[in-house]
């Protein structure tokens, strides 16, 4: 493919409104050099908003000063934006003049902001643009191309790290990626099918390619490292009785390299909508690719486009080729030049026949393959993405308008939530530091975060959070922050339209079998009846089998643990169904700990009081990776994934993620309690919460959440598996090797652990940090602990962490 079908005008066609969505898309192809991936995606973007496409920069001699060009394109509105810079100026003020001009065009917009990246080369003037979403469409391994510049690695390692959505442009791509970002998404190239479908109705021949003699062999697109020019001379030399067409530019390589043959007939660039034609008058296509770098993880969009044409394809061994079309008889796949001529030929026979079966099974093959549907479920991804993130809630930015440059920093802490929050007050308050917080999140309070609706009820955003603790030390720390509302958590489960408390106790026993035990000692005896004693309790299955019976677990725990972590309790640690403990007695709460209570305000209103101080500082909706360069501190709290932190070194953790369905409904109430089980395998939701329950609103509609578990998306929950701690004992090896680094929370330790154990974990840290500094005589900052295991609370409800972890001096 090559020019597009519309060129830019110079006119603009009517832009939207300043408070309109945008997407800003960072290209380092032009508009208006090929018509691929880009311009497909862009095009359809630009339907529902402000398109902006920023291409690479010209140097421009005797410009004065900097300028930004604006081309709208009429036909799809996206507006092509391309910098004009001082051919004299220095390349080291580059970046800053690229800044500049990109700052003045994002302050005419108000509006929510997607950046879109198809190269990391462009992340150094950009990367401090607030956005709603920032996406990585990752369409080629560039890194791989000739002459890639040597920083390109380290700035999309910094991308990925910043962005909340990574697309890739074929399967093989993915395989690279997917353990880089916990959101990696794969789209292989797809095809606008009717555009090139043309190519199998009569029409005009082009005038270049009237007169070359058939039969015909072509190929289009851009001609450099990545095609094997010997093959194509190989080609040419053993049949001069096929015309070989070549159109496209050629890039990177020196026309003098290409190989001349009276046969081999190179047309230039044609416009997109162009190609149908050329495409007609072809009887078999070509894709004559060198196996190298370049072309390790390309998708080629051509191949379908070339199948949608009705031609037959030959084409080298391509990894996405032939996973994806190697299958069909109308994709040949050849590793040599004579395999390939054999190809040829083959294909040039199957072209002869019109009505052949070939072409039935390209079109089934063909049938759900569309740019349409690639749009949509990218922007579907966007918008869940965007959705997560809507709710604002920041306190102080050091970049707010007007603020000064940023001082030091004693500490940047990475993370809003528990573990972030307490140790900033912490070391802000009991420590008098000067402390950054620094969250990707654009809101305060970690997967607690709770808003009001637009029926006014305050609900979970990340599903329900329950606060409980045996611990009066945590209590009364938190109670400096909050108002409680007393509130017992009690859930029913769900069994074939019965409900029953759970944890399963006497009520569920004489509910479910239709018993009357009337005492503690009857209902052990009863469970004791049904339990299979096993002689070492390795699994969770093995927990709850040996504690009830088998019945009992798959009533229960089997279908929902299968659901909640995509693997049946048999290959998960005993901890896992450890936690829901089975009663005799008729005590119905969920848990039985001393301190149970809401805040009264909710969960947000207290994160918001724990950071109201004046030596913290709050910088949301920016990845840290970028906040560690620009603001300069002594001591880094991280709190989030240990493995994203090492850059998945040794591979991704495994974790579970969520996904939630918030519903409001025309009725007061939904359900008898707050929240109620699914365990049953064939309802995928594993759990639905109503928010008054917790809450104690009264209003006439009420507000639900259904709880789906995902493979993907952002990591909640540490899956408990021997392999995966011997996974992370790895990166707790590097933890203990990093000056000034204070592994603190959930991710950071990889621990299932409660909200109470991560308040007492996050006290017992800051109470060890304050110590080493105090014994350094604030000095220095000796190098930090992985805290863990779990923080917990001895007979005294005194915090500390068993056995903490310490690296040596720096």
């Amino acid at each position: 493919m090559v020019q597009p079908p519309h060129a830019p005008s110079a006119t603009p066609s009517g832009e939207a409104d300043a408070a309109a969505p945008t997407l800003l898309c960072f290209s380092h192809l032009r508009w208006a050099f090929v018509f691929q991936r880009p311009q497909h995606l862009i095009m359809r973007f630009a339907r529902t908003r402000r398109t902006w496409f920023w291409e690479e920069p010209r140097r421009i001699e005797g410009l004065a000063e900097a300028r930004l060009d604006r081309q709208t394109c009429a036909e799809t509105g996206v507006t092509i934006l391309t910098p004009e810079l001082p051919a004299e100026a220095d390349p080291t003020r580059e970046t800053d003049m690229l800044k500049a001009l990109l700052d003045a065009l994002v302050a005419t917009a108000s509006g929510p902001l997607i950046r879109w990246y198809y190269t990391p080369m462009m992340l150094p003037f950009s990367a401090h643009v607030a956005a709603d979403c920032v996406v990585y469409d990752c369409m080629d391994e560039l890194a791989n191309f000739d002459h890639a510049p040597p920083e390109l690695l380290p700035l999309e390692e910094r991308l990925i790290a910043q962005a909340d959505l990574v697309f890739t442009g074929g399967y093989s791509l993915y395989e690279a990626k997917r353990d880089r970002h916990p959101a990696v998404h794969p789209f292989p190239s797809s095809v606008d099918a009717a555009h090139f479908a043309k190519a199998r109705a009569p029409g005009a021949e082009p005038a270049d390619q009237a007169a070359i003699p058939g039969p015909r062999l072509g190929f289009y697109g851009v001609i450099d490292e990545r095609m094997d020019l010997a093959l194509l001379d190989a080609v040419a030399a053993a049949r001069p009785d096929w015309s070989l067409v070549i159109i496209g530019p050629v890039v990177k390589i020196s026309e003098a390299d290409l190989p001349r043959r009276p046969n081999i007939h190179y047309l230039g660039g044609k416009s997109y909508a162009a190609l149908p034609d050329y495409l007609r008058g072809w009887d078999v296509a070509l894709m004559p690719f060198a196996i190298n770098a370049a072309t390790r993880f390309i998708s080629p969009t051509k191949t379908p486009e070339y199948l949608a044409a009705g031609r037959p394809v030959v084409s080298t061994p391509i990894t996405d080729v032939v996973r994806h079309y190697g299958a069909l008889e109308a994709v040949e796949i050849a590793d040599t030049a004579d395999a390939f001529v054999a190809a040829c030929a083959a294909s040039l026979a199957r072209a002869a026949d019109p009505g052949g079966a070939w072409r039935a099974a390209v079109a089934d093959s063909l049938a759900t393959l569309s740019w349409d549907r690639s749009f949509a479920a990218m922007e579907a991804l966007i918008a869940e993405a965007t959705a997560r993130g809507a709710h604002v809630q920041p306190i102080v930015s050091p970049t707010a308008g007007g603020a000064p440059a940023p001082r030091h920093y004693d500490v940047m802490v990475v993370g809003a939530g528990f573990a972030g929050a307490v140790m900033a007050e912490r070391l802000a308050r009991e420590s008098g530091k000067r402390v950054l917080v620094v969250d990707r999140r654009p809101h305060i309070a970690g997967n607690a975060f709770d808003h009001e609706d637009e029926a006014g009820i305050l609900i979970h955003q990340y599903g329900p959070h329950i606060f409980h603790t045996n611990s009066a030390e945590i209590f009364d720390y938190l109670s400096r922050f909050t108002e409680w509302r007393p509130y017992a958590h009690r859930v029913l489960a769900d069994v074939n339209g019965l409900l029953v408390p759970m944890p399963i106790n006497r009520t569920t026993l004489n509910r479910l079998y239709g018993l009357d035990l009337d005492s503690d000692e009857a209902a052990a005896a009863f469970l004791a009846s049904r339990a299979e004693p096993v002689e070492v309790v390795r699994s969770s299955a093995d927990v709850v089998i040996s504690a009830v019976g088998r019945e009992l677990y798959e009533t229960f725990f089997q279908g929902y643990t299968r659901k909640q972590w995509g693997m049946d309790p048999s290959e998960l640690d005993k901890s896992v169904t450890a936690r829901v403990p089975t009663r005799t007695n008729c005590d119905d709460r969920y848990f039985t700990d001393q301190y149970q209570a809401m805040p009264a305000k909710g969960f947000t209103h207290m994160f918001a009081r724990m950071l109201d101080h004046p030596n913290i500082d709050l910088l949301l909706g920016v990845d840290y990776a970028e906040a560690r360069e620009a603001y300069p501190h002594d001591h880094l709290v991280f709190t989030g994934p240990i493995d994203e932190y090492f850059g998945y070194r040794f591979g991704k953790l495994p974790y579970r993620s969520l996904r939630f369905q918030h519903e409001t409904v025309d009725r007061e109430w939904v359900q008898e309690v707050a929240v109620i089980n699914h365990p049953a395998p064939d309802t995928p939701y594993t759990r639905v919460t109503e928010y008054k329950h917790l809450t104690g609103q009264s209003a006439p509609r009420s507000s639900i959440t259904y709880e789906y578990p995902s493979a993907e998306g952002d990591p909640y929950y540490p899956i408990p598996r021997a392999e995966n701690q011997a996974l992370f004992k790895r990166y707790e090896a590097l933890a203990l090797a990093q000056a000034d680094v204070t592994f603190v929370g959930r991710l950071a330790t990889y621990r299932y652990y409660n909200m109470d154990q991560v308040v007492g974990q996050a006290l017992a840290a800051h109470r060890r940090l304050a110590a080493r500094w105090a014994a350094a005589g604030e000095a220095r900052v000796r190098p930090a602990a992985v805290t863990a295991p779990a923080a917990a609370a001895g007979p005294a409800g005194k915090i500390e962490a068993d056995g903490p972890l310490r690296a040596s001096a720096a």
